[in-house]
């Protein structure tokens, strides 16, 4: 399945723009997507096979991971008319290249059981360099093996590896956990534990508390368990995999085993399948200020649920530092009829404050 990118951009005052990345898929999009009053929506880049995580990189390079097709893309806007008018592949062949993370002038990405490093990838885009291994003792499980990667305040490249399961107690310590290491793959650390699949998260601006979203686990009904955003705030936290869910919901396979009050709970509930992903604060000027230091969460969609639901970005509103609210900000990729047009995935601001949807 082919895929595009939408974004977004204001062009007066209290008019802002969405661009979207996206795989082929017939549609006229930007004609089907509800946005709030004062936002449009545009095509940035069409006919990616399966594009999945964003990266920005100098020059506003945007970086892109893909799915099965197991390329890593490049898309410039050379002209600066809001649409990428140059590709190149940076990669492929490669094992479920999902994650992407840039920085000082190289590019990283995650495969399922390493991370490769790319140097110098800016002035190499047309012939890119060999990549360098920096890490390669991550599980090669498929399930859930994905990566998502970005760079924390730290200087640290963050991961992280999900549960080989639907529902599972996984003896490795690898599994279900956050974990993070120097750019050159050294001093490797397990962060946190009992996270079942989160392929999003961002550093809340001003505090630099790190939040991320959890996928819950199938086949406990269409509304349970919620799915989670969680906040990380010192290292051995558990997060409840496998033996609670959302904090307080025993699981009915594991849930005999612990007491869910000795886990974190989360920050925030999403309706159960919603599959939120990819996530940003917003740190740019061009959105109506109630939009700045808020977070929007690319919820991919549903799968199994009897009544689909998802296939949107929300926006969660925070207060005093703590999330009080959830809107949608677009939506319409799962019309009235129940057809999929798109599932959102990942989410970046470019450098003038659009924001670039996957």
């Amino acid at each position: 399945m082919l895929k595009k990118f939408l974004s977004v951009q204001a062009f007066v005052t209290l008019a802002c723009f969405l661009n979207v990345v996206q795989a082929q898929t017939g549609h006229a999009i930007e004609d089907k997507i509800k946005l709030p009053p004062g936002f449009k929506l545009s095509i940035f880049a069409a006919g990616l096979e399966t594009p999945r995580s964003l990266a920005l990189g100098e020059s506003g390079v945007v970086f892109v991971g893909s799915f099965k097709a197991g390329k890593v893309y490049a898309l410039q806007d050379i002209n600066g008319d809001g649409k990428a008018d140059k590709r190149s592949i940076i990669a492929e062949n490669l094992n479920i290249p999902n994650g992407v993370a840039y920085r000082n002038g190289s590019l990283y990405v995650a495969e399922v059981n390493r991370i490769l490093r790319f140097d110098d990838i800016i002035e190499h885009l047309a012939v890119p360099p060999k990549p360098v291994v920096i890490f390669d003792q991550l599980p090669d499980k498929r399930h859930h093996g994905w990566k998502y990667l970005r760079f924390g305040p730290d200087g640290k490249l963050y991961t992280a590896v999900g549960a080989p399961c639907n529902i599972c107690n996984p003896e490795d310590p690898i599994f279900t956990s956050l974990m993070r290491m120097n750019p050159d793959g050294s001093d490797f650390e397990i962060l946190a534990r009992g996270i079942r699949n989160t392929v999003g998260f961002d550093w809340q601006p001003y505090t630099a508390v790190l939040f991320f979203s959890d996928n819950g686990r199938d086949l406990m009904g269409d509304d349970v368990p919620p799915e989670e955003l969680n906040k990380w705030t010192k290292k051995g936290q558990h997060f409840g995999f496998p033996f609670c869910h959302a904090g307080d919901i025993p699981d009915p396979e594991f849930g005999k085993i612990e007491d869910c009050k000795q886990f974190v709970a989360p920050e925030w509930r999403f309706k159960a399948h919603m599959a939120a992903l990819g996530l940003r604060f917003y740190r740019g000027k061009q959105f109506p200020k109630q939009y700045q230091n808020q977070l929007f969460v690319a919820q991919h969609g549903s799968w199994n649920r009897s009544k689909p639901h998802g296939y949107r970005v929300v926006l969660v509103q925070f207060k005093k530092g703590k999330p009080v609210a959830e809107k949608v900000f677009a939506d319409g990729w799962l019309t009235e009829s129940d057809e999929v047009l798109g599932r959102p995935v990942d989410i970046i601001e470019l450098q003038d404050g659009r924001l670039l949807v996957s």
